[in-house]
């Protein structure tokens, strides 16, 4: 049966966009910087998802975190917009549910300047209310801060909220935050580890999602 969900927050990176050869390209010119040899997009997919200090300590161990993310932050600009692409079925989506009166938001661990202006350059700012990271919150991603944050612009109630993401992080942040969760495997986790994290629905892509919350 459709759910009544009327409030729908978004991750970003792996549910709406495929942002990983971008974010590859500035983990690599950061790792170049120490010396250190390229990561392939594979294995940059796993370490995606926890904010971006976290993933300057994966990729360099024993570095400075700080440091390395404003390298990774001043390098991402001239590679993001040319390598980040809508997900399958994201931007009809998207339009379907905001011609329906459902409200939007994304709340992304990327950095919110830079999901703010892919946003835009994607064409898709337009069906959003709002845009949060961990620098509106103070806390990445399982916090969920940020998904408070949202819910408070929105005037969203909790029973009427749906998270949607791509990795079992999303799916605990959901729980934090006493939301529903679906997610889809377009990301960093697969299927299996998806259904062991136990969300709501499990979504092939998200173009399934109109028709989960009976929009035509």
């Amino acid at each position: 049966m459709p759910a009544n969900y009327r409030t729908v927050l978004f991750d970003f990176d792996g549910t709406l966009a495929d942002s990983y050869a971008a974010i590859t390209a500035s983990v690599n010119h950061v790792r170049s910087h120490h010396g250190l040899p390229a990561l392939p997009e594979g294995r940059v997919r796993t370490l995606v998802g926890h904010g971006l200090l976290q993933l300057m300590e994966d990729i360099i161990p024993g570095g400075n975190p700080e440091v390395d993310a404003e390298r990774y932050r001043a390098h991402h600009p001239t590679v993001m917009y040319p390598l980040t692409h809508l997900l399958p079925g994201v931007g009809e989506a998207l339009r379907r549910l905001h011609a329906s009166g459902v409200k939007m938001a994304v709340c992304s661990n990327k950095p919110v300047a830079i999901t703010r202006k892919l946003i835009e350059s994607l064409a898709i700012h337009q069906y959003f209310d709002a845009a949060y990271g961990p620098e509106d919150s103070g806390n990445p991603k399982p916090d969920p801060a940020m998904v408070f944050l949202a819910m408070k612009k929105l005037g969203a109630k909790s029973d009427e909220s749906l998270y949607v993401g791509d990795m079992p992080v999303d799916i605990e942040t959901a729980r934090n935050a006493g939301i529903a969760v679906w997610v889809v495997p377009t990301g960093s986790s697969d299927e299996e580890t998806l259904r062991q994290a136990k969300p709501d629905k499990i979504m092939k892509s998200m173009a399934e999602l109109p028709g989960g919350l009976n929009v035509k």
